[in-house]
Formats: structure tokens, C-alpha cells, sequence
């Protein structure tokens, strides 16, 4: 499958801080990949950046093909981009927002009101298509916002923590979109703080750190790298610890122990279901009392701690935060105008 995005050695410096120190990053077509990494690591950068509103110092970008540093112009009628604040006009209604941005990509009239309805009745918005935006709750309003990047139909879009500040309801409301768009073959790049969100709906996850990416693979690989299942026990009393430990090892034979001093211990196993019903008689046997005992797998939040915890410096306040957008950058962004980049 040939790759939607394909960036090589991308860097960029704001006076003594690099926020992007010869990035390389890669996105097949129809595909969603997950941008993790710290606040400052460069995440917001590749994004403006990817979508035309941000030159690099030096690297190379390709998307659909294209060279978006040399041919900007021919690069938007293929991306869409949802930043990190809903760039709608809040003195317009839904569908007013969503006519001016298809007559700004330059449909007819009758497309355009056509387009709107569309993503209105997609979105779950045709009730509010009337209603101004400002009377719209947060989770509408990034709905609108992600309707607002698809009027062109993009092959590529770019979603920068389109969840940020949402209610769990209004966020699995955005996952549900983002999933039909990958599987009606729009390739995704998404960059979140929700770690979870990353698993759901990323195919690959590449972690950015000090403007580079450190590591990248499925969700799934990237925990394998963390190590195996853990097996966690709370005991009654943490006096028991020692006795804990002894029946342990008769089980799980060389795997060291940890715990917390309170009654709390994790030891690494394999097979961990398995060896329950045998955890159980030893500790039974060693007269430990347990409260409670769970086999659990890393999590992508292990594996993002662990990944971003081997970098011995702290990284500095790398990726400025952008302006943030209102109207008239998103509109003339979607009129091809580079004044504002």
C-alpha cells in the first residue's frame, strides 16, 4: 500500500530550541496512525507543518505524492486539518459555516448548500443546522469543526486532540467518526493526550519525543515491549509480604517480586490465567490472605511512560502553542492564501 505521508529528516528550530530534530515519519494511505508524545515534543509542529501553515528549516515532505513544500497549493485540496480549537464562526448557524467553506473551495451554490446538508445529517447536527454556533455545546462544536474539514472530501486529514475537553459521551461520539472515515478509506493522523483513544483507533502509533520519533509499531507491539502480563496481588496484611513472596516463587519460578510496602505486590508471569488455580493453593497453604489478584497486560500508558522515561533530559518547552484560529485563518486557508502561513 503506498504511503499517504512520507516525511524525511523534517526539523525545526525556534531560536535555541529544536522542535523537530530530523524527524522521520510515514503514513500508508487508508490508514490511522497515532502522534503520542510529552507536551513540548514537537507533535503540533508536524501538524502545521503537514498542513501547509508552518515551513520547516529543512527535511522533506510528501503527501498524496505530492512535494507540499515546493507545491503548498497543490497539497490542500487533499488534506483536511481539525486543530486543537473548533475554528468555526460562532456568529453563524451549522449550516451557514459549512456553505461558506464549500463556496470557498470553490463549489457551486447548489453543492455546496448540498455538502452542507450532508455533514450535518452525518454528524448528527441537522436539528442545530439552524442554530448559531455560539448555542452549541463543546462536543457540537468539534463535531462541526471535523465536519468542516471534510467539505472537500480529503484523502488526508489531520486531527490534532479533536477530543481535548470532551465529555465521555461527546468523545466516544468523535472516535465513532474517526473509525467510519478509516474505514471508508481516509487516512488519519491523529495526535492525542488520550492514551486510550490511541488504541482504540490507531493502526500505528509513533512516539515523538525531543522532536523525534523513538519508537513506532501497533499498539499492541508497542506494550509487548514493556515485558509480559503482571500478576498483582493486594494482600490483607503487608506484614505477610515475606510469606507472600516464598509461596510466590514456588509458582513462578525466578521472577522477581516487587511491592509497595502496603500490602501490594507485582511480580512478572506467563500464562498468568493458567497458573492462578496453583497461586491460590500456595497461598492458601502459606495461610496469606489475599484481598485481591489480577493477571494484567501493559497498557499503552506503560509503554508510552516507559518509552518516554528512557530520555534522561527533560525535553523544553518545545512546541510553541499555535495562535488560536479563528475564522479568517480557516477560511483563507480553504481560499489557497499563504499570507498566513
Amino acid at each position: 500500500m503506498p504511503d499517504a505521508i512520507a516525511v524525511e529528516a523534517l526539523s525545526k528550530r525556534y531560536g535555541d530550541v529544536h522542535a523537530l530534530d530530523d524527524l522521520d515519519l510515514t503514513v500508508e494511505q487508508g490508514t490511522v496512525v497515532g502522534l503520542l508524545g510529552p507536551n513540548g515534543a514537537g507533535k503540533t509542529t508536524v501538524i502545521r507543518i503537514l498542513a501547509t501553515l508552518l515551513r520547516p528549516d529543512s527535511g522533506s515532505v510528501r503527501i498524496c505524492g505530492i512535494d507540499a513544500l515546493r507545491e503548498p497549493e497543490r497539497v490542500r485540496p487533499h488534506i483536511g486539518l481539525t486543530g486543537q480549537y473548533a475554528a468555526v464562526d460562532e456568529k453563524l448557524t451549522g449550516f451557514e459555516n459549512l456553505r461558506m467553506l464549500g463556496r470557498l473551495f470553490r463549489s457551486g451554490r447548489a453543492e455546496s448548500r448540498r455538502r452542507a446538508d450532508e455533514l450535518l445529517a452525518e454528524f448528527g447536527l441537522a436539528d442545530a443546522a439552524a442554530r448559531l454556533v455560539r448555542t452549541y455545546s463543546g462536543g457540537m462544536r468539534r463535531r462541526l469543526d471535523l465536519a468542516a474539514s471534510l467539505i472537500a472530501r480529503p484523502e488526508v486529514i489531520f486531527l490534532d486532540e479533536p477530543t481535548t475537553g470532551l465529555d465521555p459521551r461527546s468523545r466516544s461520539a468523535i472516535w465513532r467518526i474517526v473509525a467510519d472515515l478509516a474505514a471508508a478509506g481516509t487516512t488519519v493522523l491523529l495526535t492525542t493526550q488520550y492514551l486510550e483513544e490511541a488504541d482504540r483507533l490507531a493502526d500505528t502509533v509513533a512516539v515523538v519525543d525531543h522532536g523525534a520519533v523513538i519508537a513506532r509499531g501497533t499498539p499492541e507491539e508497542l506494550k509487548d515491549r514493556v515485558g509480559g502480563e503482571r500478576l498483582e496481588i493486594r494482600l490483607d496484611d503487608a506484614a505477610q509480604y515475606e510469606r507472600a513472596e516464598r509461596a510466590i516463587r514456588g509458582v513462578v519460578d525466578g521472577s522477581p517480586c516487587a511491592h509497595d510496602g502496603e500490602g501490594r505486590m507485582t511480580v512478572a508471569v506467563t500464562g498468568g490465567a493458567l497458573l492462578m488455580p496453583a497461586l491460590v493453593r500456595e497461598l492458601d497453604a502459606a495461610k496469606v490472605l489475599v484481598v485481591d489478584m489480577v493477571v494484567r497486560r501493559p497498557t499503552l500508558d506503560d509503554a508510552f511512560f516507559a518509552l518516554t522515561e528512557q530520555r534522561e533530559t527533560p525535553a523544553p518547552d518545545a512546541d510553541p502553542a499555535p495562535p488560536r484560529p479563528d475564522a479568517e485563518h480557516v477560511t483563507a486557508v480553504a481560499a489557497g492564501r499563504t499570507d498566513k502561513r
